[in-house]
């Protein structure tokens, strides 16, 4: 619920979007009463609709049932980025981000890779968004980290695609707007074939190469359906897009295969139970017409579309999900796999919500060092799962269930989308 004024309105409520028209633009700010006293907001404009937004940094002030939540950012990848690589200006509701990934190509300048290791993939320059990093706040942005029972089988890709397209409203990359650089598969229908086709090709035609000698790239989100061997090189299939393939050159995809092994192995193993595989990719279109990829990350997600990152995360994602509880996922960013961070975070704890920590296995005394001292610096409590040392251990308690209290908005990105 919001306070506007001296007056409180519900989501439903049809006064609601007159009374935000009333102070948009004008120093007076919608007010989230979800705790004693309230915690102010800030109005976008998105799409032509007026958003609720949380104000920069108060994503902890929130209860943890508001959907307005977010666990402390440096329980998380997001901490080395927010002020930094994500500058979010609330007078303007505009988002700058920082990319560490070109949106050019320069003729006859070799491609940017995967690489064959981490650090040639994920560079830990928190000043600016890698591939990776602009993915996962894309995702986090959409909603699509967040879980809770309500969420139960109302995902789909048109659902993902929706969400992720309101998420890249009003974000600036490269003194343009992202939504102008960000292509997301529309869902496939044979049926309108011939017209999803046109409007790809006209999407895509920004990354068409020109005369000149430098040309645009174009951003791709989508679901991986097929890497595999094509006549010259490599492909990667979309799940929504099968006819037409994306190109990759026989270096890209090796050092593809080196860098995201543990994603693919992922995918392939538990692709039977519904786990996707998504891509976002720097795409540029050749004179004949054909797309290829400068550069690619993968990032596996469960069937209900949140991220995971070992087998054990999943079990754990699977087994919260079966027992009915709410949380919010924590994502890498720019963070190397040898940085510890919550593996999530259950927003149905009381008085406060808990960090949940998977330590991965074999991981070093450095590592173990590093992740006591992120846990006695949190001020949430802790839980640790040892896998492969030590069972599962009991969750903590959830608080009785309270009704699903979505966010007051036209549009969302502070939303958790069903």
């Amino acid at each position: 619920m919001l306070r506007i004024h001296d007056e409180l309105f519900e989501p439903s409520d049809p006064g609601l979007a007159t009374a935000l028209a009333s102070i948009y633009g004008t120093k007076v700010r919608p007010v989230c009463i979800c705790r004693t006293g309230g915690v102010e907001m800030y109005i976008a404009k998105i799409s032509g609709k007026y958003a609720v937004k949380r104000m920069p940094n108060t994503g902890p002030d929130h209860a943890p049932d508001c959907d307005s939540y977010e666990p402390p950012a440096e329980l998380s990848g997001l901490g080395q980025l927010v002020g930094n690589a994500i500058d979010e200006d609330a007078e303007e509701g505009l988002t700058t981000l920082k990319l560490g990934f070109s949106l050019t190509k320069v003729a006859g300048k070799s491609a940017p890779s995967p690489g064959t290791s981490e650090k040639d993939s994920v560079k830990t320059d928190g000043n600016k968004l890698t591939l990776r990093g602009t993915l996962h706040y894309l995702w986090e942005q959409a909603g699509f980290n967040r879980w809770s029972p309500a969420m139960e089988g109302k995902r789909s890709w048109a659902v993902v695609r929706k969400y992720l397209l309101l998420a890249a409203e009003n974000k600036m990359a490269k003194g343009g707007a992202l939504l102008d650089r960000l292509y997301v598969p529309e869902p496939f229908t044979a049926d309108k074939k011939a017209e999803i086709a046109q409007r790809r090709m006209a999407r895509l035609a920004k990354a068409s190469a020109p005369a000149r000698a430098t040309r645009q790239l174009m951003i791709v989100v989508g679901e991986v359906a097929e890497i595999g061997k094509a006549r010259f090189g490599f492909k990667i299939r979309f799940k929504h897009v099968p006819d037409c393939d994306f190109m990759m050159n026989e270096d890209l995809h090796t050092r593809l295969q080196k860098r995201f092994a543990t994603e693919i192995e992922l995918w392939n193993s538990n692709s039977a139970n519904g786990v996707h595989l998504m891509a976002i990719a720097t795409v540029g279109v050749g004179h004949t017409g054909v797309p290829s990829f400068e550069e690619i990350a993968l990032m596996a997600v469960t069937p209900g579309w949140v991220p995971f990152e070992s087998q054990f995360e999943l079990m754990l994602l699977n087994t919260l999900g079966e027992r009915k509880r709410r949380y919010v996922k924590g994502l890498r960013y720019n963070l190397a796999s040898t940085s510890p961070l919550a593996t999530l975070v259950l927003s149905d704890t009381e008085p406060d919500p808990t960090a949940l920590y998977v330590v991965p296995f074999g991981a070093s005394e450095d590592y173990l060092q590093e992740l006591d001292q992120l846990i006695e610096n949190s001020k949430l409590p802790s839980w640790r799962w040892h896998p492969g040392t030590a069972e599962l251990p009991p969750f903590p308690t959830a608080a009785p269930a309270k009704p699903y209290r979505k966010q007051p908005i036209l549009s969302t990105t502070d939303s958790a989308p069903l």
